[in-house]
């Protein structure tokens, strides 16, 4: 006899977190999309779904907006609970940025100086963070342009990254007025070396997506533009063979001089003219997908979290701390670094006098408003 007389209800019950009110296709915003699981031959697969969650604020190279970070934890805490969904992609528009993280226009021009304001901000930050380490599907993060500073943070906290070659890793902290707390100290050191680490956080240095695969930052880099003969054209920018130097051997660091201008220019003027090409890309988020799929979707899950919590161990150590210390530098580092890179197209410069600052310090100086005139640039 079968089961079929025990009492059962029927149909499927709503387990989202959130409707559609996070989310826009206006820039700035938040996209959420879900599109068709496809087999290797490009086969649709019905009745699945990959879930893609795109930043959408290309003017500003893709920061997010206090808003764009709840459409963000929208779409993971409904992407984790959507029978559905098999993966998610985290990605963003156009070319030329993944993220660079926490908007600062925003910063310099509401949250510079109010403290409890950016601390509840934070607050939504960290929560952004969590939605990605606690989504119960696999993410991927698509990098179709530059990984900064808070861009960076939260793609560490994704699985697995395949990235656009012309992307640049990096943070930018300790140069704009902030420190790479939001997952970058937490997470890198499982990534990098321990000195690898210590460097790219606090140098402000950027670093190619070919230099971070050497290091095993990321998973796969290809490349998106296309020479004249339609052939695939490696970033002209980058030096992709292995050489000596300074006694070091050495992989993906950019050229300099004339070489790398001429470069740049070339680059420059393909995206300008929107020549490039993300299929490469994209049949590698395919693969990685696939795979996914083919998986008991338990054990999947069960294996992700498991490594996850090697870095969610430390953020977990470190978030709440961190979010007071950050509240408290808009006080001071965080509004001068932050009004002098939102100022840049008055004065011409995007960073304060450094040295000004430090001697200003070592006489012992009152941080008031003469002091932050001082190290502030000028209008030209």
């Amino acid at each position: 006899m079968g089961l079929d007389w025990m009492p059962r209800e029927h149909g499927k019950k709503d387990h989202s977190r959130y409707g559609s009110e996070h989310w826009g296709t206006e820039a700035p915003s938040v996209v959420y999309e879900k599109k068709p699981l496809k087999d290797p031959k490009g086969n649709v697969v019905e009745d699945l779904f990959v879930s893609w969650i795109r930043l959408n604020n290309p003017a500003q190279y893709n920061s997010y907006t206090t808003e764009m970070v709840k459409g963000v934890i929208a779409g993971f805490e409904n992407a984790s609970v959507d029978r559905e969904v098999v993966a998610v992609i985290f990605t963003a528009t156009g070319p030329l940025a993944f993220c660079t993280g926490g908007n600062t226009k925003e910063y310099s021009e509401y949250y510079s100086k109010r403290p409890e304001e950016y601390g509840a901000y934070m607050e939504l930050f960290n929560n952004m963070v969590d939605s990605i380490l606690m989504c119960k599907k696999p993410v991927i993060c698509r990098v179709n342009g530059m990984r900064v500073a808070g861009g960076q943070e939260i793609g560490l906290a994704c699985d697995i990254a395949v990235s656009s070659d012309l992307a640049i890793y990096g943070q930018a902290g300790p140069r704009h007025g902030s420190a790479p707390v939001g997952g970058s100290s937490d997470f890198l050191p499982w990534f990098l070396t321990a000195e690898d680490a210590m460097w790219n956080c606090i140098s402000c240095e950027m670093w190619s997506a070919y230099k971070m695969k050497s290091k095993n930052l990321i998973s796969k880099v290809v490349p998106v533009l296309k020479d004249d003969n339609g052939d695939w054209l490696r970033n002209p920018q980058v030096v992709t063979d292995t050489y000596v130097k300074d006694g070091e051997i050495v992989f993906g660091e950019f050229k300099t001089g004339s070489e790398f201008k001429e470069a740049r220019a070339f680059v420059s003027d393909k995206l300008k003219k929107n020549e490039y090409d993300f299929s490469l890309l994209d049949a590698e988020v395919d693969k990685i997908v696939w795979t996914f799929a083919n998986l008991f979707p338990g054990c999947l899950m069960m294996s992700i979290d498991g490594i996850r919590n090697k870095k969610k161990f430390f953020w977990d150590q470190t978030k709440n701390s961190n979010r007071h210390w950050l509240a408290t530098n808009m006080m001071g580092e965080a509004f001068l670094g932050f009004g002098a890179f939102n100022t840049k197209k008055i004065t011409g410069v995007d960073t304060i006098d450094f040295i000004k600052f430090r001697k200003l310090v070592a006489e012992g100086a009152l941080v008031d408003e003469d002091f932050m005139e001082q190290v502030l640039g000028k209008p030209k």
